[in-house]
C-alpha cells in the first residue's frame, strides 16, 4: 500500500492459534491484515509458527511457565529491534506491554497495545503494581470497545492516545448448503428441535452454568423441544480466567430437570463446521456475567453469529454492548434478569421476529470485516 518506505511492525503476544479463543483469532487477524500495510514480524506461544499468516514471520517462546514465555519473548524481542529497527512494537494485549514499551525506548520504536478488557482489569497484585502502569507511557493504547476505552481511561491513560477499534470477522461469502444445515441436525440428534447455540470458552464470566439454572427451564417449560448446544470447553491455558467444566454445567442441567436438553459438541475449529452450526441453531445465547475485575471486553461470537444471520441474546455488560445492538441484531437485557433473558429467547425462537432479526444482524455485521479492523489499527498505529 503506502510510500516507498513500508512501516515495520513487530507484534509480542501470547495469544495465538492453535490456542482457541477471541483473543488468538483476533491476533492472528490482526497480523494477518497489517501485513497488508506493512512488514509484520510477530513473537508467539510455542506452535504458533506452524499457524502463522503467509506474509508474516514469526519467532516462538515457549508458552509455559508464564515467567519463561515472558523472559524468553523479551529476549527474542530484544534481538529484533536491534537488528531489524521496527517502527512500531504492539504488544497483543496488555500481557506484554511492559515488554513492547522497553523495547520501544532501546530501539527509539512508537509503542502501542491493543487492549481487551480484562487485561486492564486484573486483580493481581503485582500485575496492578507493576503492568498496569505501563499502559500510560505507551505512545498508543486501542481497545476493543467503548466500556474498555473507559477501564483505559480509569487506569491513566490519555484520552488522545486511546483507539477504539473494534474486532473483526470472516463474512460468509454464501449460507451454507440446505443438506449440510440437515446433516448437522441429523448427526447431534437435533431434527425438530428449538436450537440454542452457546459458543467459546467455559469460563465463569460467560455464565452458561448460571443461564441452564436460571433461564432453560422456562425456555423448555414453554417450548419442550429446545436444546441447548454447546461450542467450547474449559480453557487450559488461559490467564486468569475461572472455568466451568462441562460436568459441573451438565450436574446443573440435571439438577434443574433440563439435562436431556443440553449438548455438548467441544471445540469446532473447522469453519465450515462452525458455520453450519451458527446457520442450523435458531438464537445465540451470550449469558456473559458482570464480573467487575473479569469484563467481557467485546463479544466476537455475537458478531460471527449475525454474519451468519442468527441474533444474540445476551446481557448488556461490558463491551457486549458494542458487540449486539439491541432490537437489530438481537436483544440485550438487564445484567442477571435471567426471567427477561428467557422471555426475549422465547420470543425469538417461538415467535415471527426470527427472520426479521436475521436480516437486520446479516446488515449489522458487515461493518466488522477483518479488513476493516486491520486497516483502522494500522491507521491508529501511523497517526
Amino acid at each position: 500500500m503506502p510510500d516507498s518506505k513500508r512501516q515495520k511492525i513487530l507484534i509480542i503476544t501470547r495469544n495465538l492459534p492453535p490456542l482457541v479463543g477471541g483473543m488468538e483469532r483476533l491476533n492472528w487477524h490482526m497480523a494477518d491484515e497489517l501485513s497488508s500495510y506493512a512488514e509484520v514480524k510477530v513473537i508467539g506461544p510455542d506452535r504458533s509458527a506452524a499457524h502463522k499468516p503467509t506474509n508474516v514471520e514469526l519467532a516462538e517462546a515457549p508458552l509455559k511457565p508464564l515467567p519463561l514465555f515472558l523472559l524468553v519473548s523479551f529476549l527474542k524481542g530484544l534481538g529484533i529491534t536491534l537488528r531489524w529497527r521496527p517502527d512500531v512494537v504492539m504488544a497483543g494485549s496488555g500481557l506484554t506491554a511492559p515488554a513492547v514499551w522497553l523495547l520501544s525506548k532501546l530501539c527509539g520504536a512508537k509503542s502501542a497495545a491493543y487492549l481487551h478488557g480484562f487485561d486492564i482489569t486484573a486483580d493481581h497484585r503485582v500485575y496492578r503494581a507493576l503492568w498496569r502502569p505501563t499502559f500510560k507511557r505507551l505512545d498508543k493504547v486501542i481497545v476493543n470497545s467503548t466500556p474498555t476505552r473507559d477501564l483505559a481511561l480509569a487506569a491513566g491513560v490519555s484520552a488522545g492516545d486511546i483507539s477504539i477499534v473494534y474486532p473483526g470477522v470472516t463474512l460468509p461469502t454464501a449460507p451454507q448448503p440446505e443438506s449440510s444445515i440437515k446433516a448437522f441436525r441429523q448427526q447431534h440428534g437435533l431434527e425438530e428441535k428449538k436450537i440454542l447455540l452457546s459458543v467459546g470458552r467455559l469460563t465463569t464470566r460467560k455464565g452458561l452454568r448460571e443461564f441452564v439454572e436460571q433461564s432453560l427451564p422456562a425456555i423448555v417449560r414453554a417450548e419442550p423441544s429446545t436444546m441447548l448446544v454447546v461450542v467450547g470447553e474449559a480453557p487450559k491455558n488461559s490467564l486468569g480466567a475461572g472455568i466451568q467444566s462441562v460436568e459441573s454445567i451438565q450436574a446443573q442441567a440435571n439438577r434443574s430437570g433440563v439435562g436431556k436438553h443440553i449438548r455438548f459438541l467441544g471445540v469446532i475449529t473447522d469453519p465450515v463446521l462452525l458455520a453450519t452450526a451458527y446457520e442450523a441453531a435458531d438464537v445465540h445465547v451470550f449469558p456473559v456475567r458482570h464480573i467487575a475485575d473479569d469484563p467481557e471486553g467485546f463479544g466476537m461470537v455475537a458478531i460471527e453469529a449475525a454474519a451468519h444471520g442468527l441474533p444474540t441474546v445476551a446481557f448488556a455488560t461490558g463491551g457486549v454492548v458494542d458487540a449486539v445492538s439491541d432490537g437489530l441484531s438481537g436483544c440485550l437485557v438487564a445484567n442477571e434478569d435471567y426471567l427477561s433473558f428467557a422471555i426475549s429467547t422465547l420470543d425469538i425462537i417461538s415467535g415471527d421476529t426470527y427472520r426479521q432479526y436475521s436480516e437486520r444482524a446479516i446488515v449489522f455485521s458487515k461493518q466488522f470485516a477483518w479488513s476493516k479492523m486491520g486497516k483502522n489499527v494500522f491507521a491508529s498505529l501511523i497517526k
